[in-house]
């Protein structure tokens, strides 16, 4: 898959852009604050719909103006596809394919296949358990549309429930009997997702195991762990044992959106116990781990964004990242940094067609 032009109107710091793309290796270069990070996201934009570094769509519109459009041009699976996301303020977002608007953007999600690498996924390794699950869900989400709408159903009956729960508490009252419906409901879904998760990480960490050896270039004991109270017993019994404390709370503190995945090194957490250079080998082993595993699923190679890829690494490892993705199992690549030169450097060491694109003389 290949995307071949890339059109911009008030779109983050852009006003009108194009961008006409080279088939194998794109560079966004240019100065801090010109724009390079914001092109990538463009991209990402059009495959999930919605930025990936403020999904708050209203605020991807440029300042001063009220409404934004994003439209690619793809070839998948040799025919063209035209996707266009736009936005005005106080309406909802709609995504078109070839002219026609999606009933339901969830339905758009794994189209496109993609995978970014960026500074801001040090998230996965230092903020809390809901971040994990989202890249999680995000994965299997990309190559399971019946995921996607299971999790999609089970979090409006967790929102339902919690709902349920405060109601009973403001009006100093109880009916059993509703919330039984809710756990019957939810422990289907749980069951469900729980399942597609476990699967999904028996195939996906050793296949991430194998990119970190290839990044690190030697083995440094890291591991990746599913928790998930799923493993002790069914939702019901779960949500039985904890229906005290729930009332409590006013909300469940029991299910699968309490999953985590534990990032470890040396038996430690990597949080805590990994150097930068090892944190940063870690995230983009997973990215890269999440890309082999799109590749198998999707049929088509995934986009692959490398935004500020020298960030915490030095030019060796950063040589090392990009002749791994210069073999064939990769396709269309894009590159932000701030010195065209190094970039450029790099990029010719691939042997492969490129393009550089610098924003500070666009």
């Amino acid at each position: 898959m290949v995307l071949k032009q890339l059109s911009l109107i008030n779109f983050k710091n852009f006003d009108s852009k194009n961008f006409e793309l080279d088939n194998k290796i794109n560079c966004f270069v240019g100065n801090n604050g010109i724009g390079k990070t914001n092109a990538l996201d463009a991209v990402y934009t059009l495959a999930f719909g919605k930025s990936y570094f403020n999904p708050i769509a209203s605020q991807n519109i440029r300042h001063g103006e009220d409404f934004m459009v994003v439209e690619g041009l793809f070839e998948k699976n040799e025919k063209e596809e035209k996707v266009v996301l736009s936005l005005k303020k106080g309406q909802k977002k709609v995504i078109k394919r070839n002219g026609k608007i999606y009933d339901k953007l969830s339905d758009h999600i794994g189209f496109l296949p993609l995978v970014i690498i960026s500074p801001a996924d040090r998230d996965l390794i230092v903020e809390g358990s809901e971040t994990r699950r989202k890249f999680i869900d995000g994965v299997i989400s990309q190559s399971n549309s019946g995921y996607l709408h299971q999790l999609l159903s089970y979090n409006k009956l967790l929102t339902q429930r919690n709902s349920l729960l405060k109601y009973f508490a403001l009006n100093n009252t109880f009916d059993k009997d509703t919330l039984d419906v809710y756990d019957l409901q939810m422990n289907e879904l749980a069951t469900a997702i729980f399942e597609a998760r476990k699967q999904f990480l028996e195939t996906f960490i050793p296949i991430f195991r194998e990119r970190y050896l290839a990044i690190a270039g030697k083995e440094e004991g890291i591991d990746l762990t599913y928790e998930s109270q799923l493993f002790e017993k069914p939702l019901t019994a779960l949500l039985a044992e904890s229906f005290s404390k729930d009332r409590a709370l006013q909300y469940t503190s029991r299910g699968i959106h309490k999953d985590d995945l534990k990032f470890e090194i040396g038996g430690h957490p990597v949080k805590k116990f990994g150097s930068q250079g090892q944190q940063k080998s870690f995230l983009i082993a997973l990215k890269l781990a999440q890309f082999d595993f799109l590749k198998s699923k999707a049929g088509v190679t995934p986009l692959l964004l490398l935004d500020d890829i020298f960030d915490k690494l030095d030019e060796d490892r950063v040589g090392q990242i990009v002749a791994l993705v210069n073999k064939d199992e990769f396709g269309q690549i894009f590159i932000s940094d701030t010195h065209p030169e190094r970039t450029e450097a790099v990029v010719k060491a691939t042997h492969q067609t490129y393009k550089m694109i610098n924003l500070s003389n666009s």
